[in-house]
């Protein structure tokens, strides 16, 4: 399987993903991944907070933070496209006001797309961040810290809207059962995200 930094080297017309299926979305486990990170993982990604299309809240339901190009090519150069799970926190510039309550900057939960959203047609690869939490506002420009720790399905395209939001949903509860294990579990305390 090519890396995404290895797709990205394509010509955008030669770029595909499979068509999900009914019988993927039923085939589907509810946990997946070995019962702690195996290489390549974990994988830290660090970088503010850009604004993206818009349409991950909007269209989908499921809110997410882009980050910056530079700040996934660790991720791209090691992983193919496609949906992962991990532990992400959101922290505000220093010395700064803010909406974002005590609560929001704490380590949650999170899936993760990288890849170019075939159902958008995206020209460009992305990582766009979906925190298991709901924040009192925005945080654009803030400072975001991930650490990757599995792979959950590969990048698919979708012949309906109603499908993709089936599966962000079905990808959701496979991160959750996935990081409750104590091999994962043990991450959402690590060093390099900041104790509040």
């Amino acid at each position: 399987m090519a890396t995404a930094a290895e797709i990205v080297a394509q010509p955008a017309e030669e770029r595909s993903a499979p068509i999900e299926t009914e019988q993927f979305r039923k085939d589907r486990p509810s946990v997946v991944g070995p019962p702690q990170p195996g290489f390549p993982f974990p994988i830290f990604l660090q970088g503010a907070v850009q604004k993206g299309f818009g349409r991950g809240g909007k269209d989908l339901g499921c809110p997410t933070a882009n980050l910056p190009d530079d700040s996934i090519q660790s991720m791209s150069n090691t992983t193919q496209t496609g949906v992962y799970y991990g532990y992400a926190q959101v922290i505000p510039p220093a010395e700064t006001p803010t909406d974002l309550c005590v609560d929001d900057l704490k380590v949650f939960p999170m899936v993760m797309s990288l890849g170019w959203n075939p159902f958008y047609r995206n020209e460009k690869l992305t990582a766009e961040i979906h925190i298991l939490h709901e924040f009192r506002s925005d945080f654009y420009g803030y400072e975001m810290k991930a650490l990757v720790l599995g792979y959950i399905r590969p990048e698919l395209d979708y012949t309906s809207r109603e499908g993709l939001i089936n599966d962000i949903e079905f990808d959701k509860k496979v991160a959750l059962n996935c990081l409750e294990r104590p091999g994962y579990s043990q991450y959402r305390a690590d060093e390099k995200f900041v104790v509040c």
